[in-house]
């Protein structure tokens, strides 16, 4: 009977013990040698100390872990736990943000950081009816194009293969009815797509056509923003609901902050990624107020449709009428 009791309280001491830790998978597309990862490793530190070391997270960057949409259900399967996921990925789980991710939406970060606040818990209660808990929501930057040719009109657009999430079948159709050439593959294999020249153009922050080096195949952009990518830290409810109830709340905490650090410096960082691009080759066109009103013109001619078969015309309309109060309330020359 002693050597049982020891026995179990030894047991009941290791399981004590942060030697057992628990570990949460995050999966990410965002390159490792980034200032995304280095934010995230940061995070995982914040979450290690807050915990006492009972909580480790481990990061698995450059998409080892499939694209977003393979992420996602691996997520839904308990393979992963969590996720640093663009709006590419979270379409997946609530389709409904995509009206934060239409064509020429917004003309600054600060318009869409306005409207992303406002929504927010309306997609967190979506993505909760779905299986999954939001721990901080960050811009993750405007999305222009790369290209292997000069582009500066929607002409100069058209013959060229364009980068396409692959699955996200109701842009690709969108792309066709525009008169343009989508290539669906996964984000994954964006850089062989570019080597190979199966695309010829991607849209993608500059941070990331940087860290990811497509902007070397692909060393034109267009100074227009086509589109804001918004991204989250996400955690399956079912890893969430497993954690210690007084850990919680220090753990989102640390992932809201490192939010707030990515945004806060994102403005700069892709300033300077553009800096360093330049030096190494990239040429940025200019678009005049000509060119720029065919842009607006061609990316809202694909509204209706977009509407009728992809995203709610009342969540695109409540959009609008957010980021037009902003506007009325910061005008611009």
């Amino acid at each position: 009977m002693k050597r049982a009791i020891g026995a179990l309280l030894g047991l009941l001491a290791l399981a004590a013990s942060p030697t057992y830790a628990q570990t949460i998978k995050l999966a990410t597309i965002a390159p490792k040698d980034s200032p995304y990862y280095d934010i995230l490793r940061d995070m995982g530190e914040a979450w290690r100390k807050a915990s006492g070391g009972q909580i480790e997270l481990r990061i698995y960057p450059d998409g080892v872990a499939g694209d977003e949409s393979d992420v996602v259900r691996k997520m839904r399967v308990g393979q992963l736990q969590a996720s640093a996921m663009s709006g590419g990925g979270l379409t997946d789980i609530v389709p409904e943000y995509r009206a934060m991710q239409m064509p020429m939406m917004f003309a600054s970060e600060a318009e869409r950081d306005y409207v992303a606040k406002r929504l927010s818990p309306k997609f967190e209660a979506l993505l909760s009816a779905r299986g999954f808990k939001i721990l901080g929501w960050s811009s993750i930057g405007s999305l222009y194009f790369f290209t292997q040719k000069p582009v500066v009109t929607p002409e100069d657009l058209k013959p060229l293969a364009i980068f396409a999430w692959a699955g996200n079948t109701g842009f690709i159709d969108a792309w066709k009815r525009g008169g343009f050439r989508p290539v669906a593959l996964p984000a994954t294999e964006i850089m062989t797509g570019l080597q190979s020249g199966l695309i010829n153009a991607v849209t993608a922050p500059p941070l990331f056509a940087l860290s990811a080096q497509w902007f070397a195949l692909a060393p034109h952009m267009m100074d227009i923003r086509w589109a804001s990518l918004g991204g989250a830290i996400i955690v399956s409810k079912a890893a969430w609901d497993r954690l210690p109830e007084t850990l919680k709340p220090k753990l989102k905490q640390a992932a809201e902050e490192t939010c707030r650090r990515l945004a806060q410096n994102l403005e700069k960082l892709n300033g300077t990624a553009i800096e360093v691009m330049k030096k190494h080759g990239l040429v940025i066109h200019h678009v005049g107020p000509d060119q720029y009103k065919l842009w607006e013109s061609t990316s809202r001619a694909i509204y209706p449709y977009l509407t009728t078969s992809l995203v709610p015309a009342e969540l695109v309309r409540e959009v609008e009428k957010i980021r037009d109060e902003y506007r009325a309330a910061h005008p611009q020359p």
